[in-house]
């Protein structure tokens, strides 16, 4: 079952730019950090507001470190804007089978580490009406470096 967005992904090319852009406009404050190789991406997690399931949503700012990241290639045919969404669930494994199981396609096999440690998978767009979708299951909080 999904509980809440966990986040909105948006594509940038530069990211202590973009950060100052959603400080300055919005008051929005960095939670978190941190470079993803796997992915290719440096990050910065906003945080907005907490949820009543124990998580938070966030607002994931993505600067690809790489050009042949999925980001970096993503930001030469489209540009700087939203990339994806991410839904929470208290167990990605299985929503991803239950997804799964109505035709959508499943990017990876089993779950992947994402931010903050979370464990995360994504949704083919074109089986999403053209928006790339993240299920998240979040780390156990106490864990999580800022």
């Amino acid at each position: 079952m999904l509980t809440r967005i966990d986040h909105i992904g948006i594509a940038c090319f530069d990211l202590d730019k973009t950060v100052e852009f959603y400080r300055a406009t919005y008051g929005f404050e960095v939670f978190h950090t941190e470079v993803n190789e796997e992915q290719g991406v440096r990050e910065a997690m906003l945080k907005i507001n907490e949820t009543s399931d124990g998580g938070a949503s966030y607002l994931q700012l993505l600067e690809p470190t790489r050009e042949d990241s999925a980001v970096g290639k993503w930001l030469a045919k489209n540009g700087e804007g939203v990339h994806h969404i991410a839904f929470g669930t208290a167990d990605v494994d299985g929503a991803a089978d239950d997804i799964r199981g109505k035709g959508v396609r499943v990017l990876y096999d089993e779950p992947r580490i994402g931010s903050m440690g979370s464990r995360i998978t994504f949704l083919h767009p074109k089986d999403c009406h053209g928006v790339l979708t993240e299920l998240v299951t979040s780390a156990d909080p106490s864990s999580a470096e800022h």
